[in-house]
C-alpha cells in the first residue's frame, strides 16, 4: 500500500502504437486550446490572466492558476478552455431583448452566446420585452414586490459555476434577512442524496480523503460517474496511480470509453500512446447499485473477507445488515443489478482482498428515489473493510463545479444557516446574536419542490442567482407553467438563458452580475478534497454596469430595512465577509487569512475519520438498506440520463468527442435493437405519460433493458414528483421505444 508511481514508461497500459490515437474516437485536446485561443482573440492578454492567476471555475477538483497540490506540472482542461469565454467575451446589445419574440426559439448555445449581461432589465405582464432601468429603479421594484410577500412564498435559488464562498454567504444571509429559509443551490441537485447518507452512516458530508490517496491505493471504484467527461484532470490522476499498480473499477449501466482509455495530453507517455484506465467494468441495470452492493457484501461474509476488528471497534449495526444480507437470495440480487453471481464474486475478493480502496461515486447513483440508499449501501463496503480513515482509503462524493462544495456549507440550503448549525430554534437564537436579527427556524424548501410550490400556490416569488429550470428540472412544460405563476422572479446572471424568457407572472427583473475574477477583493472556493482556496481579483475589462455577486442582495436588504441592513451587513469588500465566517462558521477557522493567489488551506487535514466518526456515539453506521428492484412492465425500459460535452446544462457541441454520440441519441443494446428491428442512425421515439422525445438509435455497450439520452434534452420524460428522501429528482424513467 502506498506504492509511488514508477517513473519509467510502462507499455502494458498503452492502448495503441499509434500515436496520439489517431483513427481514435477520443477528444483533441490540442485542438481544444487552439479553438479557445481563437474564441478569446479579441482578449488573449485577460483570457491569460484567469488562466494562470485566478482558481479554476470549472470542477471542483481545485487549482489555483494552472497547478494543484496533487501532482507538480501543468494541468489545464478542456472544461476549463471551453468556460473561459464566459468571462472574457463583451457586453449584449441591450436593445435585443426589448422584444423577446425572435429569442424564444434559440437555445441556451446562442442566446449564452450572446454576450455578457451589461444592464438591469425590467418586463411587466404584457410587455413584449424588457425596458432598460437604473440599478436603484431596479432595486425598488423589487424592494416594493417582497413588501407585499408573505417570506414563506420567497424561493432563493444559486447555481454553483464560479460563485464564491462571499457570495453563496451574502445570497443566504440576506434571504434569511427577508424572512425565509427557502435557499438551495445546484450543489444539492446533485449530492444532496451524499450529505443524507454520509451524515447519517459517517458524520461529515464531504470527502473523507484526498486525491492524493487515490495514487498507490490498491482499487479505486469509480460509481456512477465518468470522471474522464467531468473532471478530465483526474484522469491524469489515474494515469499516474496506474503507474503506482492501483487497479481501477467502475460501476456503470454503460461501459463509458473514456473511463476505458483515454490520452492525457500533458503526459508525453499518454499523450502518444494513451493509458488504459479501468481494470474491470460491472454493467449494473439503472437502480440495481443495492443489489450489487448487497451481492458483494454477502460474498464478503461468506468468506470472511471482513475486517471484524474494524467492525467491533469503530461501528454499529452490523449484525443486523449481516442478518438482512445473509437472507437475501442469490436470484433476486441478479436479477435487481443485472450481474451474475460471479460478477459480484470477482469484485467482493479484489475489494476483499485490498488493502487499501477508495470510492468515487456521482450523480449515476444520488439521482435516483432512492439515492441516499445508493449512497449508504455504498459506505456498507467501506465500513466493512475498514477503509476509511487510512492512508489511500476513503469515501468522496465527486463534484462537477468549482462552487459546489463550499455552498452548502455557506448556508445555501434550507436546512442549515452554516456548516455544522442545522435549521433549529436553539440556533436560530444563537445567530440573532451574531447576525442581529433571527432567522427563521422552519425548514424551507430545496429547488424542485420550489416549482412544485409555486405550481401550487405556495410559492410567488423567486430569486435566482444563475439557474436555468427550464432545462435543468424535470417535465420542462411544467417548470414553465410554473413559472407563469409567480408574482416576482429576479435572474441575477451573468448571460441571458431560457429561462429568463418566461413570461412573467408579474414582473422579471434582469440584474446583471460580475465573474468571481472581477469580484472586488478576490474570492475562495473549497474543492472536491476540502481545501478552501483564495482567488484573486484579475485585472481587466468590466462589463457595462455589472456588479459583485455578493453585492447585489444587499442593495434589496438596503431598501427594505436601511437601519437593520446597516447592523447586520456592514461590509465593505470580500475580506470583511471572510471575516465574519471565519467566526462564525468553525471549520472555516482560517478563511480570513487568505489574501493572495495559491493561500489555502484543507480543513480537516488530508483525511478525515482518523480518530473517530463524526456522529453522536463516535461510530460509524451500518444500514440495513431496503432492497430496490426496479419494475419494467414487458415492452417497457429503464431509461437515466447522461452529460455530453456540456457544463451543467450549457451545451458546448452537438457531438461528444469520448463517445461520438450526437445530443437527440439513444443509447441502446445490441439485442435490444435487434427485438426492435432497428439499426445504429434509425429514427426511435420514446414516450411515457410526462412526454414524448424523437431521437437516433446509437447501438453501443450498455445493459440490455435500459437506455441513455443526454440531459437535459431528457428532461422531458422525467417525472417531477418522484424525489429522493432528501429532495432530489429521480432523473430516471420508464419508457416505450418504438418508430414512430
Amino acid at each position: 500500500m502506498g506504492t509511488k508511481p514508477s517513473k519509467g514508461w510502462n507499455r502494458k497500459d498503452w492502448v495503441s502504437l499509434a500515436p496520439f490515437g489517431l483513427n481514435q474516437q477520443h477528444p483533441n485536446a490540442y485542438r481544444e486550446i487552439l479553438e479557445a485561443v481563437w474564441e478569446n482573440r479579441d482578449s488573449l492578454g485577460y483570457a491569460w490572466r484567469i488562466l494562470s492567476g485566478g482558481c479554476c471555475d470549472g470542477c471542483a477538483l481545485g487549482a489555483t492558476g494552472m497547478r494543484d497540490w496533487t501532482l507538480s506540472g501543468i494541468h489545464l482542461c478542456a472544461v476549463r478552455l471551453r468556460l473561459l469565454r464566459l468571462n472574457t467575451m463583451p457586453a449584449m446589445d441591450w436593445r435585443v431583448l426589448e422584444d423577446v419574440a425572435p429569442l424564444l426559439d434559440l437555445g441556451e448555445k446562442p442566446l449564452r452566446q450572446l454576450g455578457r449581461l451589461a444592464v438591469p432589465m425590467v418586463r411587466q405582464k404584457g410587455d413584449k420585452g424588457f425596458r432598460r432601468v437604473t440599478w436603484e429603479q431596479a432595486i425598488a421594484v423589487i424592494a416594493d414586490k417582497l413588501r407585499q410577500t408573505d417570506p414563506r412564498g420567497l424561493a432563493w435559488y444559486l447555481t454553483s459555476r464560479g460563485l464564491t464562498h462571499e457570495a453563496y454567504y451574502a445570497h443566504q444571509k440576506v434571504a434569511r434577512f427577508i424572512g425565509t429559509n427557502h435557499i438551495d443551490t445546484s450543489a444539492r441537485i446533485c449530492h444532496a442524496p451524499s450529505t443524507t447518507a454520509l451524515m447519517s452512516t459517517v458524520g461529515c458530508a464531504a470527502a473523507t480523503c484526498s486525491y492524493t490517496d487515490w495514487i498507490g491505493s490498491d482499487l479505486v471504484v469509480f460509481v456512477g460517474t465518468n470522471v474522464a467527461n467531468n473532471q478530465p484532470v483526474a484522469i491524469k490522476y489515474l494515469h499516474y496511480a496506474k503507474k503506482a499498480g492501483t487497479k481501477i473499477f467502475t460501476v456503470n449501466p454503460y461501459r463509458e470509453p473514456g473511463m476505458e482509455r483515454y490520452w492525457v495530453p500533458s503526459v508525453a507517455e499518454s499523450a502518444l500512446f494513451g493509458t488504459r484506465i479501468a481494470d474491470d467494468f460491472f454493467q449494473v441495470l439503472p437502480g440495481g447499485d443495492i443489489p450489487f452492493f448487497y451481492g458483494v457484501l454477502k460474498h464478503l461474509i461468506e468468506n470472511n473477507w471482513l475486517d471484524r476488528d474494524f467492525i467491533a471497534r469503530r461501528t454499529s449495526g452490523f449484525e443486523a445488515l449481516e442478518a438482512q444480507t445473509l437472507r437475501l437470495r442469490w436470484e433476486e440480487l441478479e436479477r435487481g443489478s443485472g450481474l451474475g453471481r460471479a460478477d459480484m464474486l470477482r469484485f467482493a475478493e479484489a475489494f476483499g482482498k485490498a488493502r487499501s480502496a477508495v470510492f468515487v461515486w456521482g450523480m449515476g447513483i444520488t439521482q435516483h428515489r432512492y439515492g441516499s440508499d445508493n449512497v449508504r449501501a455504498l459506505v456498507n463496503l467501506q465500513l466493512a473493510r475498514g477503509n476509511v480513515g487510512r492512508p489511500h482509503t476513503g469515501l468522496m462524493p465527486i463534484r462537477g463545479h468549482s462552487g459546489v462544495q463550499g455552498g452548502a456549507e455557506m448556508g445555501a440550503q434550507p436546512s442549515a444557516y452554516v456548516m455544522g448549525s442545522p435549521v433549529s430554534e436553539e440556533n436560530a437564537e444563537r445567530f440573532a446574536e451574531v447576525w442581529g436579527f433571527r432567522p427563521p427556524d422552519w425548514k424551507g424548501m430545496g429547488a424542485a419542490e420550489m416549482i412544485l410550490g409555486a405550481e401550487r400556490g405556495e410559492i410567488d416569488t423567486l430569486w435566482q442567482s444563475g439557474g436555468n429550470f427550464l432545462d435543468t428540472l424535470p417535465e420542462p412544460d411544467r417548470v414553465y407553467d410554473a413559472l407563469a405563476r409567480l408574482r416576482l422572479r429576479v435572474h441575477q446572471d451573468i448571460v441571458l438563458n431560457p429561462t429568463m424568457l418566461a413570461g412573467p407572472g408579474e414582473t422579471v427583473v434582469l440584474l446583471p452580475s460580475r465573474t468571481c475574477y472581477e469580484q472586488r477583493g478576490g474570492g475562495t472556493e473549497t474543492s472536491i478534497e476540502r481545501r478552501v482556496i483564495y482567488s484573486p481579483e484579475i485585472p481587466g475589462p468590466r462589463p457595462g454596469e455589472a456588479r459583485d455577486e455578493w453585492e447585489i442582495p444587499l442593495l434589496v436588504a438596503r431598501q427594505l430595512d436601511p437601519e437593520g441592513a446597516a447592523k447586520a451587513f456592514p461590509w465593505k469588500d470580500t475580506g470583511d465577509i471572510r471575516a465574519e465566517i471565519d467566526r462564525v462558521c468553525p471549520t472555516y477557522r482560517g478563511i480570513a487569512k487568505l489574501k493572495q493567489k495559491g493561500d489555502n488551506f484543507q480543513y480537516g487535514g488530508p483525511r478525515l475519520l482518523a480518530d473517530g466518526f463524526r456522529t453522536s456515539d463516535g461510530k460509524g453506521h451500518f444500514s440495513a438498506v431496503k432492497l430496490t428492484r426496479e419494475q419494467v412492465p414487458k415492452g417497457k425500459f429503464l431509461l437515466s440520463t447522461r452529460r455530453g460535452k456540456q457544463f451543467n446544462s450549457m451545451v458546448q457541441d452537438d457531438s461528444d468527442p469520448l463517445t461520438g454520440a450526437r445530443r437527440d441519441d439513444v443509447f441502446m443494446a445490441a439485442e435490444d435493437a435487434a427485438r426492435l428491428g432497428l439499426q445504429s442512425g434509425e429514427t426511435v421515439v420514446l414516450r411515457n405519460e410526462h412526454g414524448r422525445f424523437r431521437g437516433r438509435v446509437k447501438v453501443d455497450r450498455i445493459q440490455p433493458g435500459s437506455l441513455q439520452v443526454h440531459w437535459p434534452e431528457g428532461n422531458v420524460l422525467v417525472p417531477s414528483e418522484t424525489l429522493d428522501e432528501s429532495g432530489v429528482p429521480n432523473y430516471n424513467a420508464l419508457v416505450e421505444a418504438s418508430r414512430r
